[in-house]
């Protein structure tokens, strides 16, 4: 008995060490794992599957890479991040120029640039989300097309078959896109297949597509790819998020934004 209650201590140890490891590095390698735990790659292996399990990292081929915050439901994404998304979206809400159509993709960050649009602003808000609709729906000027389709309850946007063949119909000037995860490597991801395609229906239907990024889901990853980072325009992030922590996104050839027009 005080083996396996030894045993089950050790196991405990080894995987807050590899997840305290993944907070500091933002990945590992099973290998690397392996030769400084003193333990099989199977054993490795096993930890990362059980961890990713408790939606504590994202496995991917020969280790793990973090996981995004927005795993999280609505309501506790909401609490997330405040003041990082305040600022983000007071960036990015100044992008958007009169006359434009916009689609403004779901999520948390999106809400609060829909709340940031200014009064007199006279645009066209297209969105799957009904939170943002609304939220601008006592705006004086702007007028909001709503997509239709199957609403995803956890993350309170509208997705499927229906919500990507209306996007077919529209040729928008910006598309101001919530990221759940990015990576320089995997690029733009998400926990569910039915919003990545309409994300990627977004991406193809606008001429400039901007990334809302909070730091917490940079380096991250998710089950489901919507596209590379090629796609994005524009990536627009917290005043507080390093040179540093941009670098390997600097060097795909994204423009950063940072609080720019304050």
């Amino acid at each position: 008995m005080q083996f396996q209650e030894n045993l089950i201590m050790l196991t405990a140890e080894r995987r807050q060490f590899i997840l305290e490891l993944l907070q500091r590095e933002k990945k590992v390698l099973s290998s690397d794992l392996s030769a400084v735990l003193k333990v099989s790659e199977d054993t490795i292996r096993r930890d990362l599957r059980e961890l990713a399990e408790l939606g504590l990292l994202q496995r991917v081929h020969g280790g793990a890479l973090l996981t995004s915050p927005a795993i999280a439901s609505y309501a506790d994404r909401q609490k997330q991040a405040p003041k990082e998304k305040e600022a983000i979206a007071r960036t990015a809400a100044k992008l958007v120029r009169p006359g434009q159509v916009v689609i403004l993709d779901g999520g948390t960050t999106t809400l609060q640039v829909a709340r940031h649009l200014p009064l007199g602003l006279h645009a066209t808000i297209v969105t799957n989300s009904p939170p943002i609709a609304i939220a601008l729906a006592d705006h004086p000027h702007i007028e909001v097309v709503m997509l239709g389709g199957q609403l995803y309850k956890k993350a309170l946007v509208n997705v499927g078959a229906a919500t990507v063949e209306a996007l077919r119909m529209i040729r928008a000037d910006l598309c101001l896109l919530g990221v759940c995860s990015l990576h320089p490597d995997i690029g733009i991801s998400v926990t569910n297949l039915n919003e990545a395609h309409v994300k990627r229906a977004m991406i193809a239907r606008a001429t400039e597509v901007v990334g809302l990024v909070t730091a917490a889901k940079l380096d991250t990853a998710a089950s489901y790819v919507v596209e590379s980072i090629q796609a994005l325009t524009y990536l627009v992030t917290a005043p507080t998020v390093t040179d540093e922590m941009l670098i390997a996104y600097k060097s795909l050839g994204l423009t950063v934004i940072r609080d720019e027009f304050s």
